[in-house]
C-alpha cells in the first residue's frame, strides 16, 4: 500500500466546500471520483483543510492510499484530465506511510479579498468580495496587530464550532491595498470625444499566517476589520473583542468568496 500526496487549487464558487456530503458537488468527492477511476479501487482522499462552500485554494493538500504501481509524479496529469477546469493538481508526491496532513504541526496562510470601489467589476465577482464604502487600510493594519500571537479565539470564531480548544496561534497579519489602475482603464463618450474618469478603486488583501484557524475565523476577521476600516469600530475594538471572549463582541462573517486558501507548510517538512 503506497500513500500519495496531492497539492490541490480549486476554484470553490460551484462547490459545496472540501468535505463530501449527500446530494452535493464537493472537491473531495471530485477527487474521490476521479480516483477511483484512476486506480480501480475505492478511493477515499484525506484532506489537510475543509473550506467552507465558495472558497477558493491555490495549496491544499491531500493524501490517498492506493496498490496502483502508477508513479506518485504521474497522478496529477492523470486526475487533470478527468476533473472540471475549476480543480487542477498542482502537484502529486509519494508520501511517507504514517503521513497525515492534518496530524503534523503547519503554518496556514490565507487571503481574503476585498474589492474597494464605487461599483461592482464583474471580472472579480467570485474571488473578491465587493465593498463600496472606502476603507481605512491603515486603521485596518493597527486592529489587524492585536490578533499576532497566540490567544483564545473565541470571539472569531462560529459559536457552532465543534473544537476542543479554541486557542489558536497567529505568526503575522497584514493588510495591503494596491490600486486597479492598471486593470480599469479611462472611458470616453461614444463620439470619441472629452474622456471622463472612472472610479478604479483598490484590491485590498488581508493576509493571515497561522498554526490553525477555527470554523470561519479568518472570514470573522476579516467582517471586523472592515468594520473598522469603514469606521463602524475602532482599532481598539478588536483587541476588546478579544479579550472578551464572546462571539457578539466581533464583527460580522464576511461572506466566502473573498477567502482563498493559499498554502500549507508543514514544520520542519518541505
Amino acid at each position: 500500500m503506497r500513500r500519495i500526496k496531492l497539492i490541490v487549487a480549486y476554484d470553490g464558487t460551484k462547490y459545496s466546500g472540501w468535505q463530501v456530503q449527500n446530494n452535493a458537488d464537493t472537491i473531495e468527492g471530485r477527487l474521490n471520483t476521479a480516483l477511483s477511476s484512476i486506480c480501480g479501487e475505492d478511493i477515499r482522499v484525506i484532506g489537510a483543510s475543509r473550506t467552507d462552500a465558495g472558497v477558493h485554494a491555490l495549496g491544499n493538500i491531500a493524501v490517498f492510499d492506493t496498490e496502483s504501481r502508477i508513479p506518485a509524479e504521474k497522478f496529477a496529469y492523470a486526475l487533470n484530465a478527468r476533473l472540471p477546469e475549476d480543480i487542477v493538481v498542482q502537484k502529486s508526491c509519494e508520501a511517507a506511510p504514517d503521513y497525515h496532513p492534518r496530524h503534523c504541526s503547519t503554518i496556514k496562510t490565507y487571503e481574503y479579498h476585498i474589492l474597494n470601489r464605487t461599483f461592482r467589476l464583474p471580472q472579480m465577482r467570485n474571488n473578491t468580495f465587493f465593498c463600496h464604502y472606502a476603507l481605512d487600510v491603515e486603521a485596518m493594519n493597527e486592529a489587524a496587530q492585536y490578533l499576532v500571537g497566540e490567544h483564545d479565539f473565541k470571539s472569531f470564531c462560529s459559536v457552532n464550532t465543534q473544537a476542543e480548544t479554541t486557542v489558536r496561534t497567529i505568526y503575522s497579519i497584514e493588510v495591503t491595498g494596491r490600486s486597479l489602475s492598471t486593470a480599469v482603464p479611462d472611458s470616453e463618450d461614444e463620439d470619441g470625444g472629452e474622456k471622463f474618469d472612472i472610479d478604479r478603486g483598490r484590491e485590498i488583501v488581508i493576509r493571515v499566517s497561522g498554526n490553525g484557524f477555527l470554523y470561519n475565523m479568518v472570514r470573522i476577521i476579516a467582517g471586523t476589520l472592515m468594520d473598522v476600516g469603514c469606521k463602524r469600530r475602532t482599532p481598539l475594538s478588536v483587541k476588546e473583542a478579544l479579550d472578551g471572549c464572546n462571539r457578539e463582541l466581533a464583527g460580522p462573517t464576511a461572506p466566502p468568496q473573498g477567502l482563498t486558501l493559499i498554502e500549507i507548510k508543514h514544520v520542519g517538512m518541505n
